[in-house]
Formats: C-alpha cells, sequence, structure tokens
C-alpha cells in the first residue's frame, strides 16, 4: 500500500488462519491482531472469512471482530477474484 495506495487487497482466510481475525486474538508477543487489522482496513484492506471453516470448525460468526466479512467458500471466492483479474499471493 505504500507503494501503490490504490491497490485493492483483499485477506482471503481459511482453516487455522481465521483464527487471527477472531475477538481477543493476540500475536506471538502478546499483541491484538484487531488493531493492526483495523489500520489496514482504514488503508482500504478487506478481510473475508471462509464459512466452511466456521462450519468445519464448529465457531460462529460471533466470535470474530465487526470489521470481518465472511464469504461462503473461500476456493469459489478466490477464484472469483482470480477471474476477475485479481493476482493470489499465498504468504
Amino acid at each position: 500500500l505504500d507503494v501503490d495506495p490504490l491497490a485493492k487487497i483483499t485477506v482471503l482466510t481459511h482453516s487455522n488462519v481465521v483464527d487471527f481475525l477472531m475477538i481477543d486474538a493476540k500475536d506471538p508477543k502478546g499483541a491484538p491482531y484487531e488493531m493492526a487489522v483495523k489500520t489496514l482496513i482504514q488503508r482500504g484492506v478487506t478481510f473475508e472469512v471462509c464459512e466452511i471453516t466456521l462450519r468445519n470448525r464448529k465457531l460462529q460468526r460471533e466470535q470474530f471482530i465487526s470489521e470481518a466479512s465472511f464469504t461462503p467458500s473461500g476456493v469459489v471466492r478466490l477464484a472469483n477474484l482470480q477471474h476477475a483479474g485479481a493476482a493470489y499471493i499465498k504468504p
């Protein structure tokens, strides 16, 4: 974002990666992830949680920070984003 402030970034999460979007989630140093997420959201980044993961892990939407959005299927959402021209970058 520092190099291209107009870049559209979607962080699509599934499996155990959704955990950092849960209420009170902290990084290994004990800092809440929510603050970093909110800062990125203010810069236009979106964060999405796969609802299939929720069902498989028996999680509820209410367990996640209010800034998180949800998508029915992470795989389908990823395919749709790529079809629309998005690049997939996996850390």
